[in-house]
């Protein structure tokens, strides 16, 4: 069964999904931004589990337990920092939502939350970053629920237009 894609205006750590996302640096330590608030909700154990899991590469995603979450996992993935991936932002944030997908597919999860992934302190322009985000997730087909869940206005507004329009807007490079 293929699902639509979802958009709420929350909290991702309040989500109670299979799987919810952190938007992870390499070192998979506690950043700001979502990263901060779900080690924060996590607790300890994340923190320890993603010592020893070390570093994930940029583009890719690794998987832990969700710990005091709702969520049963937690998928890390690193996106890019823009303006410093020599032109290659796009399709790095692209593996970032294939890799985050098929992993939660491989450990069988059946709802996934996404939050805005490489546009906080990355810099990646909004407007693009979730013209990929919609068109990866629309583009794969996986059994799987996907919900986008932001906490402001702009994105909100961004999302619920482009998912509204079809695939009119979603063409990426």
């Amino acid at each position: 069964m293929k699902y639509k894609p979802v958009l709420i205006k929350g909290d991702i750590t309040a989500q109670d999904a299979d799987v919810i996302v952190n938007s992870a640096n390499n070192r998979l330590t506690a950043g700001g931004g979502v990263s901060g608030a779900i080690h924060r909700v996590a607790g300890l154990g994340l923190t320890q589990e993603c010592r020893k899991l070390g570093y994930c590469p940029t583009g890719e995603a690794r998987i832990t337990a969700g710990h005091n979450l709702l969520a049963k996992y937690v998928i890390h993935t690193v996106g890019p920092v823009f303006g410093q991936e020599r032109g290659g932002e796009a399709e790095i944030l692209k593996n970032c939502y294939v890799s985050s997908l098929r992993l939660a597919a491989e450990y069988g999860a059946k709802s996934i939350a996404f939050p805005c992934i490489s546009t906080g302190i990355f810099g990646y322009p909004k407007d693009e970053a979730a013209k990929i985000a919609i068109w990866v997730v629309k583009s794969l087909d996986l059994p799987i629920e996907v919900r986008f869940v932001v906490s402001d206005d702009e994105n909100y507004l961004l999302y619920s237009n482009l998912l509204a329009s079809g695939n009119q807007q979603l063409r990426v490079g």
